[in-house]
Order: C-alpha cells, then structure tokens, then sequence
C-alpha cells in the first residue's frame, strides 16, 4: 500500500460530476503535480484529500490508516495534511512569526519550532515584519512556513504560485520544490501549468473531465502521451495524419520514427522542437515569434499547418519557402479507436 491512497474517488456537486473514479498514490517523500485545465476536478480532490469535502464515494489511507471511508471520517484538523492555498490566506494583523506559529495552535509558543521553519524557507530576518511589509515571494513562503510547522505528514498546494509575476513564479517555484525534496515532504501540488508541473512534479497526474488521463514521470508523461489530448495539453504538439509501416509513418514532414510500433491509418504527435528547417520549396513561414533563447516558427505546407521551435535567432521571415523534415526519437502515435 502507497503511503498515500485514494480510490475510486466519486464526487458531484447539483448533479454534476466532478470527479468520476479517480485513484491516485503517492509514495512517503514525493511530489505529485495534478496537472489539469480548469474545472477538470484537481481543486475538489485536493479539498477530499485535506478533509474539506466529503466524497460521494471513495476510500483515503495515509500510512494505512483510513481517513475517508464509508464507516469512517477523520476531519481536517484531525489528519495532520497541511495546505497552501492560492491566496496566501496570512493575517494582516499578525508578523511573520506570528503565522508561523498559529499553524502550532496551542504549541504556537514554541519558538524554536518557529525559528527553525522560518530558516526552512530563509526568511528568519523577517520574522518580525507584517504581511503588507512583504514581496509577493515572500508572503508566499511564509505560508509555505505555516503549513511546514505542524510537521505534516503529507502538503498540499493549490495552485500557490499563480498570484506571483512570471520571474518570481519561475525561481519561487523551484525553491519550494527544492525545500519539499529536501525536507523528504509528501506533497501534491496543483497547477495547470505543464511547465510548472514538470518542476514541481517527481510524477504528474494528468485530469481530464473528472478522472486521471495519465500518471507518469514527466519525461514519460511528455515523450509518451497516453493519449492525443494529453500531448497537446503538456505541450505544444502538431498531430499529424499519416500511414503507419514497419514502425515508420509518412507524414507531411516526411518520414517519422515510431516509439512503439502501429500500423495502418494514425495520428502521430511531432514535438516542434524535433522539426529541422531549412532553405527549400516544402511549404511557407506564416510567422516568426523570437525568444531570444529560441525561435518558433508557423508554417504551412499544403495546407497543413505546423509550428516548428529551433535553438537559434530567426533565419527566415514570413512569406520565405523553406523545407521541413522530422529530426528527433520515436514519436507517439495513435490509430483509430483510441481516446483523443
């Protein structure tokens, strides 16, 4: 048994279904991102995990023992599961180890407790400041503090770093993952940002429509899509139709390898960093969009549309012919019949 379970986790909320069946396990000392687009169920099966909602049916054990059950139920604060939420939720009124220590409750006079979290997250200089004294950065990893100093047994984080600015996100984001890793926290975190997820994430569970599309490491999850809908969701992915032979499919770019083999009639996923372009007469460059670390390119070929990224400043503007080819490993493919 995982250290922590849920299974067959059904909840419906005026009739309709927001999760439908989920399972999901996470080992003592991981990270588990919960990728998903909005309204996809990764809030509400964080909320059953913590104890705020009560599932319509289902089973949770953490270390064996039962929280959720049908002759069982172990509130919130009973179960020893921390949470960040999306808002920080500090107390203005309060510095800030004063919020570390009211996640202590009657234990919040344990100053010790408190100085070692507030070095934790490397913020024991601020220990006296209030909240509207903060960066956004800041704030957050003092809610990270509060939720630390309890010593849960598992965290959870709902989507905790969408209310900072894209840089901050970026390195706070990689701190806290690297504080969980550190500390050997069980945590799982929502997002529904692929790139984040992949940080965060020693796994991702990617949800669709109320029930897990896929588990996996993210390399796994990226260069194996379980499905054509999950490859486009963890990044960009053109899809496209060709004839599957001898573990290689013609397409419009030409002839692309297969990760495991298929035949007949396919859709296979080719990542716009495996395409090569070049000087030539295959198709048309509709735009350029630099990055200055990259180059992504739309293109038209016969009236199939692509979108090629390569490693280098722009080489072609749009309107110039170029050539296309497939230059990377094994790509997923999908006949038909299977889950789009």
């Amino acid at each position: 048994m995982s250290y922590l379970q849920a299974i067959d986790i059904s909840k419906r909320f005026n009739g309709v279904s927001a999760l439908a069946g989920v399972d999901i396990a996470v080992e003592r000392g991981e990270s588990l991102a919960l990728l998903g687009p909005s309204g996809c169920g990764k809030t509400t099966l964080l909320r059953i995990l913590a104890g705020l909602e009560v599932p319509d049916r289902g089973d949770i054990t953490l270390e064996g023992r039962t929280l959720t059950g049908p002759a069982r139920f172990v509130p919130p604060e009973q179960r020893r599961i921390g949470m960040v939420f999306q808002d920080w939720a500090l107390f203005p009124h309060m510095t800030v180890a004063r919020n570390v220590a009211f996640g202590l409750g009657k234990a919040g006079i344990n100053r010790s407790r408190v100085s070692e979290t507030l070095d934790l997250v490397g913020l024991s200089h601020l220990a006296d400041r209030y909240p509207d004294e903060l960066s956004g950065g800041q704030a957050q990893r003092v809610a990270v503090a509060r939720a630390l100093a309890p010593r849960p047994r598992v965290l959870l984080f709902d989507e905790p770093f969408s209310n900072l600015d894209t840089g901050l996100r970026t390195r706070i984001r990689a701190d806290v993952a690297a504080l969980m890793r550190d500390v050997r926290m069980t945590s799982i975190f929502v997002t529904h940002d692929q790139e984040e997820s992949f940080v965060v994430g020693d796994r991702v569970a990617v949800m669709r429509e109320g029930q897990i599309e896929q588990v996996g490491r993210p390399a796994d999850v990226y260069q194996h899509p379980a499905s054509a809908w999950v490859a486009t969701f963890v990044g960009e992915a053109n899809v496209l139709g060709g004839v599957a032979t001898n573990g290689h499919v013609s397409t419009a770019v030409g002839d692309v390898p297969l990760a495991d083999p298929v035949k007949g009639p396919c859709r296979v996923v080719v990542r716009p960093e495996y395409l090569a372009v070049g000087r030539g007469d295959q198709g048309v460059v509709s735009s350029v969009e630099f990055y200055g670390h990259d180059t992504t390119y739309e293109l038209a070929l016969n009236g199939t549309k692509l979108v090629a990224r390569v490693i280098a400043a722009p080489d072609f503007v749009p309107g110039d012919r170029v050539s296309v080819s497939y230059a990377g490993p094994g790509a997923a493919a999908f006949t038909a019949g299977t889950r789009t």
